[in-house]
């Protein structure tokens, strides 16, 4: 659970990009979004390989050309 405690001065902003960016390093939206609906294994199967294959282009594309 992510918790931001205001400290001395600050303004809510600032503590609410905090709370913010703290939310998003520990991937809590991502598994909200995960667990909202269920998926069938062979369903989860093909979503995780076509990363896998998104990743793997990206990074080729990413390398140089020598």
């Amino acid at each position: 659970m992510a918790e931001v405690r205001i400290q001395g001065g600050e303004s809510i902003e600032n503590a609410l990009r905090r709370f913010k960016r703290k939310v998003q390093q520990e991937d809590i939206i991502k598994e909200v979004k995960k667990h909202s609906f269920y998926l069938k294994p062979g369903e989860r199967k093909r979503i995780k390989q076509a990363l896998a294959r998104k990743r793997s282009r990206k990074k080729v594309r990413r390398e140089p050309v020598e």
